[in-house]
């Protein structure tokens, strides 16, 4: 399909898309990008956020943890730390991905990079509504 990318998000548990979007939105590190067919070759993290691929069927929106994203001309790939689709993230998995965030806050080698990493995590749980 002309104007597209493929686009791949994969976890350590599952494949959770494999789809040609029009657009693909992504939480990185250093700020929010959206990759579209004949993008510059990158590689970015990812930062806890709701990544989002847009296609002719519709938007998927997916609550990510991390991760890196390696972008071609003609392809993104998602290699996402933890990856749940938006559409089945329950108030039980943010709360406990919160605390998680919580707990390498109160004990970091890095506190900076855990505030941030905490900080990412609520707002993905506003994001998320749950």
């Amino acid at each position: 399909m002309a104007n597209t990318v493929q686009f791949d998000l994969v976890s350590p548990e599952r494949r959770l898309a494999a789809i040609a979007a029009t657009e693909v939105q992504i939480p990185g590190a250093e700020g929010d990008l959206t990759a579209m067919e004949g993008h510059a070759p990158t590689i970015t993290t990812l930062r806890p956020g709701v990544l989002r691929a847009v296609s002719p069927a519709g938007t998927q929106a997916y609550a990510v943890t991390g991760g890196f994203a390696e972008i071609t001309a003609a392809s993104v790939v998602v290699l996402a730390e933890r990856a749940i689709p938006v559409a089945e993230v329950t108030a039980a998995d943010m709360d406990a991905l919160v605390a998680e965030a919580r707990a390498r806050a109160e004990a970091p080698a890095d506190r900076a990079a855990a505030d941030k990493y905490l900080a990412d995590m609520l707002a993905l749980q506003a994001a998320v509504n749950a």
